[in-house]
């Protein structure tokens, strides 16, 4: 028999959803995604269709499967929200000449002018979501998600994808 791994606090204390990071998290998240959603619809953008556009401004033209990681989703997911994206009028896909299996996503000028307007939106949400907080708070809260962050993405490097479980 295993003993038990000492954690931080007892299983109990994580019943309570106001204990749990993920928990917390979440809700920030989703709290954050539905404010800056309030602003970017008026231009049509979903927040969905940010993240994908996010990314594509930082840089245009990268493949299909490089977006989809950068913006940590699966590629099925991806494919959904590009046709969405096309359908907009954000975003052209392109194949690749030499390898028809990859495809480039590009902005429209109708996209990249969007940037001017859309990221200012986001700097707004966030400094609505700071509201209260000093520039070191916010400093040190950006450190430490990060750090939880990267602590579980080092878990989940060799955890099983649900293909490898299916195999």
């Amino acid at each position: 028999m295993s003993k038990p791994k000492v954690t931080r606090q007892p299983a109990a204390y994580y019943r309570l959803p106001e204990n749990s990071i993920g928990y917390l998290s979440r809700v920030m998240f989703r709290s954050f995604s539905r404010a800056l959603e309030r602003r970017t619809l008026e231009h049509g953008v979903s927040a969905g269709q940010w993240r994908f556009l996010r990314q594509l401004w930082l840089e245009d033209g990268i493949t299909q499967r490089e977006l989809s990681a950068r913006v940590g989703m699966r590629e099925p997911t991806t494919v959904v929200a590009l046709k969405s994206l096309e359908a907009a009028g954000l975003v052209r896909r392109e194949k690749c000449k030499i390898d028809r299996r990859k495809i480039y996503i590009h902005l429209t000028d109708h996209a990249k002018a969007l940037e001017d307007v859309l990221v200012p939106m986001n700097a707004e949400v966030h400094d609505l979501a700071t509201a209260g907080l000093s520039d070191a708070e916010v400093d040190a809260l950006q450190s430490l998600l990060r750090r939880v962050i990267a602590n579980l993405a080092e878990e989940a490097k060799d955890a099983p994808t649900l293909s490898d479980v299916r195999a």
